[in-house]
Parts: C-alpha cells; sequence; structure tokens
C-alpha cells in the first residue's frame, strides 16, 4: 500500500501547510513538529501548487515578459521548495527506513512533476518568446543571466524534442532517477550491515586510547562487548594507519573496497544502467557522450578540456607519486615486511609510520590541541577576521537531532545574516563524509531580503567518557572546507534563489570551501585557538615547523589518487556506445575490469581481485558529480592561485588576514553566487586566468 495513503495527515495538523505562519526565529523549521507522515501529503500538495503556479504563466493573457514569465516561473513552486529543503537534508543526516521508503515513493513522483514542467511546451514558447527578444530588454547581468540559464535548462531537457522523443525524456529521466536513488541506498545499507567485534584487545595493538574508546562506544551502542569495528572513516582511517594487525587491516580493506559487488546490496548492475540511461539521454540531444552533455555549463566546457587538465597533472605528478610509494616500501622491507610489495591495506600504515620517523609528527601529537569547541572558535573567528560577521547560539532555534547546535550569524554591522546549523558526529542514520546544503536559500522579494539557513553535515570523531572530542589536522582541514561552501551560501547577496550561494558550475562550486582550507597551515591562524585541552599552551613552534616541513609528504600520491577517480568517472561518461556486458565473464567482472582499466594509467599500489571504487562511488552515481569529479583538482588549481593573493599581502604587510583581498574575495566570489560567468567573476578577483604554478609550488612539486 502507498505510503500517500497510509501515512495520512491532514491540513490542520500538517505544519508544511501553514509554512508562511510559522512562529520560529526567522522562519527556521518547526523540527519538533515534522514527523515522518506529513511528508507525502505535503509533497502532493506541493506538486499541487507548483503545477498551478505553472498553469497560471501559461495562461496569462498578458504578452510574455521577463516579469510575468522568467520571474513568475522562477518563484514558482514555494511550498515544494518548503517541504524538499527539509526533506532532502533528513534523508542524508538522519535517515531512517521509513524516511528511505518515502524516498522511493517520491522518486518517480519528483522525476514526473519535474518532466511535466519541462516538457510543458507552451510554457516553453513563452520563455523562448523572451529569449528572443533579450537583447532589446533592458536587463542587468544577473537577470539576462537567469533568462539564459532557464532558456537552456528548458532546451536541455527536452523541450525541443519531438513529442516521441519527449515521451522517451520522460521515461529515462524518471529511469535515472531511481536508478541513481537505489544506488546510494544500496551503499549506506552496505556500509551500515557489515562489522567486526574485536573481543581481545591484544589484537588492537598500535591503536590509541581515543579510537580504542570509539570503538568501545561502537560496541556498547549496539550492545555488545568488546571493541566493534565498522566502515564509517571514523573507524576505517585510524585502524588502516595504526592497526598493527595486518590480517585484520586487510580484512577491513577488502570489506570497505568491495562494497556492493555482488550480494545483497550488489551496484554492478545498477552502473552499467546508469551510464547507459546517461548516454541514451546524451543521445537524444544529439550529443556523443553524457561528458558533452553534462559539460556544456562548467568552467571546463569540453571532455577535451577535462582531459587536458587531468594529462598535465599527471605528467607532472606521476613520477613523484611512484617515487613516493617506493620510498614506503624500501621502508616497509627495512622494518621487517617479508612480502616483495606493499599491498594497500599496508600504504596506510608504513606512510604513516615513515612521517613520523621523517618529521617525528602524529595525529596524536596534534588532536589535543584540536578541541572540538576550541576548533568551532577558531574557524567562526576566521570568519570574522576575514569578513567580520560573527556566531552566536540560539537554543530556541529547534534542529533535527539533538547533537546538531543551531547559530544566527551577524555581519560587521550586527545585522542579522543567516541562520547556521552545525552537525558534527557520525550517526546510523547519517550517510558517510562531510557537505554542505541549505534548508532555505538566498533571495530577494522586492526590496526585502530572505536571508538563507545553511548547514555543514560531518562525521568527526566523537567525545569519549574519559576526553571531549578532540580532532585530528585533517578534521580540523575538512571542517574549514565545509564551512568554505557555508560562507559561500551565508555571504551571498542576489536576486534569485536560483542563482545564490551555491548554485555556480560545479567546477567552481568548490574554490570558496578548498580556498578556506589553506589558512591550517598558517601559524598567524592556528594561534588564535589552536591550544592544548587540558593546559591552555599554545601549539608549540616545533610541532608547528613539523607540520609545515610534512605538509607536502605523499601529495603526489594524493593528487595521483584523486587523478585515478577523475579518470575513472570520465572512463564511464565518455563512452560513445552503451557499455556491453561480456556475457563470458558476466557483470561484475566487466565493471571491474572496465573501471580498473580507466584508472591503471595513475594507479602506484597493486590492484587487488575483487574490490573497487566505481561501486560505491557515490559523488557520481547517486550525487552531483556525473562526468564532474574532475572538479575537485580544477578547483584545487583555482584555490591555490587564489590564495596567492593573501599569500602576496602577507608578505607586504605582515597578516594573510588581509582585508582588502578577502573584501575582493567576498564581493566578487562569495557574493555573487551565479549571477555571472565563474571565469569573469574569478578574473575580476584575481586580475588574471588562473595557471598550475600555484599548485605545483604549494605541493612541493615546482620549486
Amino acid at each position: 500500500m502507498a505510503i500517500a495513503t497510509t501515512l495520512a495527515a491532514t491540513a490542520a495538523t500538517n505544519p508544511f501547510f501553514d509554512y508562511k505562519n510559522w512562529k520560529t526565529p526567522h522562519g527556521t523549521y518547526p523540527f519538533n513538529e515534522i514527523h515522518a507522515e506529513h511528508y507525502m501529503p505535503a509533497f502532493d500538495e506541493a506538486f499541487k501548487q507548483g503545477l498551478q503556479d505553472i498553469d497560471d504563466i501559461v495562461n496569462n493573457p498578458a504578452a510574455p515578459t521577463f516579469e510575468n514569465t522568467i520571474e513568475a516561473y522562477e518563484k514558482s513552486g514555494e511550498l515544494l521548495t518548503v517541504v524538499a529543503g527539509c526533506f532532502y537534508n533528513l534523508t542524508s543526516a538522519e535517515t531512517n527506513d521509513t524516511l528511505q521508503q518515502i524516498e522511493m515513493e517520491l522518486s518517480p513522483k519528483l522525476s514526473e512533476y519535474s518532466s511535466t514542467i519541462r516538457l510543458n511546451e507552451k510554457l516553453f514558447q513563452r520563455i523562448k518568446a523572451v529569449y528572443d527578444q533579450r537583447d532589446k530588454l533592458k536587463l542587468n547581468k544577473a537577470q539576462m543571466k537567469l533568462l539564459e540559464d532557464i532558456y537552456e535548462s528548458f532546451a536541455n531537457n527536452g523541450a525541443n524534442l519531438s513529442p516521441e522523443d519527449k515521451q522517451t525524456y520522460r521515461e529515462l529521466t524518471a529511469k535515472l532517477s531511481q536508478l541513481t536513488l537505489q544506488y546510494g541506498q544500496n551503499v549506506l545499507k552496505a556500509t551500515n550491515a557489515w562489522t567486526m567485534l574485536i573481543t581481545d584487545e591484544a589484537l588492537l595493538a598500535g591503536l590509541n586510547d581515543d579510537t580504542k574508546g570509539m570503538l568501545r562506544a561502537n560496541a556498547e551502542n549496539k550492545g555488545l562487548e568488546g571493541w566493534l569495528l565498522n566502515l564509517k572513516p571514523t573507524t576505517t582511517i585510524p585502524v588502516m594507519q595504526d592497526l598493527d594487525n595486518r590480517d585484520i587491516r586487510r580484512e577491513l580493506y577488502m570489506a570497505n573496497t568491495s562494497k556492493c559487488i555482488g550480494g545483497e546490496f550488489d551496484n554492478t548492475a545498477i552502473i552499467v544502467e546508469i551510464v547507459n540511461t546517461r548516454l541514451a539521454l546524451a543521445k537524444l540531444f544529439g550529443k556523443k557522450t553524457y561528458a558533452d552533455k553534462s559539460l556544456y555549463k562548467t568552467m571546463a566546457e569540453t571532455p577535451e578540456n577535462v582531459y587536458n587538465l587531468l594529462n598535465q597533472l599527471r605528467d607532472a605528478y606521476m613520477p613523484a607519486a611512484r617515487a613516493e610509494v617506493q620510498e614506503v616500501e624500501d621502508y616497509a622491507h627495512a622494518h621487517g615486511f617479508y612480502a616483495a610489495h606493499i599491498q594497500p591495506w599496508d600504504f596506510g600504515y608504513y606512510s604513516k609510520k615513515l612521517k613520523q620517523e621523517k618529521y617525528a609528527i602524529s595525529d596524536d601529537d596534534l588532536r589535543p590541541y584540536f578541541e572540538l569547541e576550541a576548533v568551532k572558535q577558531g574557524v567562526f573567528g576566521l570568519a570574522k577576521r576575514l569578513y567580520g560577521i560573527t556566531f552566536k547560539e540560539n537554543k530556541n532555534i529547534q534542529v533535527y537531532h539533538p547533537e546538531v547546535t543551531a547559530y544566527e550569524v551577524f555581519d560587521e554591522k550586527d545585522k542579522f545574516l543567516a541562520v547556521y546549523y552545525a552537525d558534527f558526529h557520525p550517526r546510523d542514520g547519517k550517510r558517510g563524509g562531510a557537505w554542505m546544503n541549505d534548508f532555505q536559500p538566498q533571495y530577494m522579494v522586492g526590496k526585502k531580503d530572505h536571508r538563507p539557513h545553511i548547514v555543514n553535515v560531518m562525521n568527526f570523531t566523537r567525545p569519549t567518557a574519559e576526553k571531549p572530542a578532540l580532532f585530528t589536522y585533517d578534521e580540523v582541514r575538512t571542517f574549514l572546507h565545509e564551512f568554505g561552501h557555508g560562507l559561500h551560501g551565508m555571504l551571498t547577496r542576489c536576486q534569485y534563489s536560483a542563482q545564490s550561494g551555491t548554485n555556480v558550475p560545479r567546477d567552481f562550486v568548490e574554490l570558496p570551501s578548498q580556498f578556506n582550507e589553506n589558512f591550517i597551515d598558517e601559524k598567524e591562524f592556528l594561534d588564535t585557538f589552536a591550544k592544548h585541552y587540558k593546559t591552555g599552551e599554545s601549539l608549540p613552534q616545533e610541532l608547528l615547523d613539523k607540520m609545515h616541513a610534512s605538509q607536502t609528504y605523499h601529495a603526489a600520491y594524493s593528487c595521483a589518487r584523486q587523478l585515478s577517480f577523475g579518470y575513472l568517472d570520465m572512463a564511464w561518461h565518455s563512452m560513445e556506445q552503451p557499455f556491453e556486458v561480456n556475457e563470458t565473464i558476466g557483470t561484475i567482472e566487466s565493471v571491474l575490469r572496465f573501471s580498473d582499466s580507466a584508472m591503471e594509467q595513475v594507479q602506484v599500489l597493486p590492484t587487488v581481485a575483487g574490490t573497487q571504487m566505481c561501486t560505491a562511488f557515490t559523488h557520481i552515481f547517486s550525487g552531483g558529480y556525473a562526468a564532474g569529479y574532475y572538479s575537485y583538482k580544477w578547483s584545487e588549481l583555482l584555490d591555490a592561485d587564489a590564495f596567492a593573493v593573501f599569500k602576496a599581502a602577507q608578505k607586504k604587510n605582515g597578516s594573510i588576514f588581509d582585508k582588502q583581498a578577502a573584501k575582493r574575495f567576498r564581493q566578487n566570489i562569495l557574493e555573487k553566487g551565479g549571477t555571472e560567468k565563474a571565469m569573469d567573476l574569478y578574473k575580476r578577483f584575481r586580475g588574471g586566468e588562473p595557471t598550475i604554478d600555484a599548485l605545483l609550488e604549494r605541493d612541493g612539486i615546482k620549486k
């Protein structure tokens, strides 16, 4: 029986139907009143209202204008924005079986709703009528960009197709929606399904007390005695780097890298269907590959430009990457490793030991200086020093889980700027990784500025009974990264929600986040918050020097790893013909061999039979990065080039917190959203196009 009928809710009791009258601070979601049974009725009503908005535009007797067609379209479907803003944030950060079931039922409805609008011929004709006279209209840059984007979004989603092809488009998009959803749910279920209970503490030799405390808490939460390993990054990273027991490391590695390869949560057949469906969509629009269709609105623009970047980085980094792996292997052999070559489950372990020996520094040395509350104040303080904004916790703002903290954000004149939610620790209902999203986008209605509600969701080390939450150096970097996305969302000042915040090309969206990471390497910044959680002592200069010396450690290896993901993504999405399964070896082996081949040119560790990341590569198969994973490296190039402005100012003025550079970055990057072409915005900030030089210098590849 459909959830829409089994989880009935009336207008009188459904909080979504009264969203304009919420009495919460800044109109934030009343999470305490929202329950699973409210979603489907709210979505159904939102679809109804959204389609009515479209009918009102289509049936307007007045001639099409920018205001009565383009702006009206941009503002349509308000209730759907509200309901989806809550639901899809929770299905990532606080899901359960009921929400996942709703998500499955909702997927085809949402696809049908979108297709109904996109394929509405009368609507498109009105949009086209405005577009055709665009040169005669007195539009500003943002309005012209909105008009062009809306027209192109329709044209590239079937509006110019024949009636027969439009029906095919509907069927393909509905199918793709279901496939990508199933893929992502399989990854989450497979991740949660695997555990390993250790009952002999001697097997945990090499792990520090914090990690063992976390593993014991994992077991206690399941009602078990001992130490429980799982496939969440907070477990896999320290175990793969620190655990002496090679057999357990191997078992954990195999479990983590064989997720969704065969078995109950198999994703191999789904991958084939996803890529072939995407290719069919591309062919429908006359494109050779899905990558050609996907890249037209990015900074890269074409698959050739993407491959040019990947190949340029490959040629620059691979010699150093091979040398780094060889150095680790030589070190392992010198310390009793008996096999001819190290394996992937050995590399992290011996790499960390070599790093400790070369630089005498480890996560355990730094953790005491990165206590959660201090880190938050440091990251918030960075935003204040650069942009003048402040954060004040507000316990009256309801949250979707008790661990979430809500803040009001104020600008340099103490004017309300945004709501910010911070969600730091892993839970079973939260997917892995870290991300930023909005609950409410920023937009203007007349002169009224509706400020955004932003959330950062992360999976950082939990506190234990003995210690507060102490971050690793990489966790601090990740927080800075996601907070950079958050600043992009919080500082935006745009007329239209479709252009505000992170609504920019995907190979531009990582610039603010990766730019923000650079500050962790600056002593001036670290001195503002990195103090020992017990003694209050600042992070010693000796540790800072060692940390800085170690920054380029395995930069080439890390680049090769990222390039392998980029090549894998492009291989799956640059095919000109449908992927055909080799019937002799079957679907699983066909998918694994193709993926291994795609990554081969930048592989620096042995390939292990029966493992592959493609079956759990949610970025490209259930996220928004299909034919777009290269954008992480593209953005690294941009962020290194952008931060060079601050480094130059530091040399001149003595401070990395350069107000003038920050002002230009805020005005041209963080506030502008997608109101102009990304390259134009970047060149206005930087004074020219970016080059790869600053990245090579930062990584120690080029002196």
